[in-house]
């Protein structure tokens, strides 16, 4: 069931203008259809909105009830969410008659209101529940998914999510300790961890790649990042820009590898007699990335490993 009432918790949304500037919501465009592909608190939809005129649509995409529960305020026709992860956008817009879009955000990663609510398991800093889901409505949680998981592919899991090089360690301490005991909570697990690692980087808690490993995994976070990037690529009409945010290191190279992928065109060999009309053009155009600023990044430290690319799709003739 979805919640009809939501914890309140700060959250600030990063890069906030800058992304959405990219989307150029000027003239007619304003007039154009969007998507919010990550609701959360609904920062980047409710400016969208500022800027659309009355024409204008915006769909927002949420795998989080209480992302869910924040959007049912917003009492504008204009503006629908939808309760499915951005992945799903093809299809689900589909269904509603829409086939092109003039532009699309994805804010990745999970929010401030997620990583503050001890119940919702994300977070070390507070003991809670070891759930670790986006949408606390449906799939296993990383508890349950715990007490099951072969040693080997939880090793795999936190080497290659967590970019942890201590994952042999932590996962055989892991698989030591539930079978004497259920690991059911944040700070335990946390516990585990830090007792496997003996070194760590100055200023990291050791649990931090086992953390994010593990609720990358749980939710299918680069799997939906792989299948959406390809759905709003599918969906951007010609001259439509993607603003994209993403906030480490296996997100962002997913995105940029992507981007790099439908910005460039096999090269012809040179001595075939082959017009210029005729070569092979670029699907996108890179409009380079952005960080946040010293002053944002001073008033919200969680913004520091922001990266925001940008790009437009082309048209037949570009």
């Amino acid at each position: 069931m979805i919640p009809t009432t939501v914890p309140v918790l700060q959250h600030r949304t990063v890069l906030l203008d800058e992304a959405v500037d990219a989307l150029q919501l000027e003239g007619a465009r304003a007039a154009g259809t969007y998507i919010d592909g990550t609701f959360g608190r609904g920062g980047h939809s409710r400016l969208i909105l500022s800027r659309l005129s009355d024409s204008g649509r915006l769909f927002a995409f949420d795998k989080d009830p209480q992302a869910i529960a924040t959007a049912a305020q917003i009492a504008d026709p204009r503006f629908a969410i939808v309760h499915d992860s951005f992945a799903t956008m093809k299809d689900a817009l589909a269904a509603r008659g829409v086939a092109r879009v003039d532009g699309i955000l994805l804010d990745l990663g999970i929010s401030s209101p997620q990583v503050d609510d001890a119940a919702r398991g994300f977070s070390f800093r507070n003991d809670g529940p070891l759930d670790m889901r986006m949408d606390t409505t449906r799939g296993v949680s990383a508890a349950e998914w715990l007490a099951t998981v072969p040693e080997q592919q939880l090793e795999k899991v936190i080497r290659d999510y967590g970019e942890e090089r201590f994952a042999f360690q932590i996962a055989k301490a892991i698989v030591a300790r539930r079978a004497v005991e259920p690991i059911s909570g944040t700070r335990q697990l946390a516990g585990i961890v830090a007792d496997a690692v003996k070194t760590r980087e100055k200023g990291k808690d050791p649990a931090t790649r086992t953390f994010q490993a593990i609720r990358i995994f749980v939710n299918q976070e680069l799997e939906d990042l792989e299948a959406g990037l390809n759905a709003a690529y599918d969906m951007l009409a010609p001259g439509a820009r993607m603003s994209v945010i993403s906030f480490h290191s296996l997100e962002d190279r997913l995105v940029k590898q992507f981007l790099a992928s439908k910005a460039k065109v096999a090269q012809p060999d040179r001595r075939l007699p082959i017009r210029a009309v005729d070569l092979p053009k670029p699907h996108m155009k890179l409009l380079g990335k952005i960080k946040p600023s010293a002053e944002e990044v001073a008033a919200n430290p969680r913004a520091r490993s922001a990266v925001l690319r940008v790009a437009e799709r082309l048209g037949e003739g570009a």
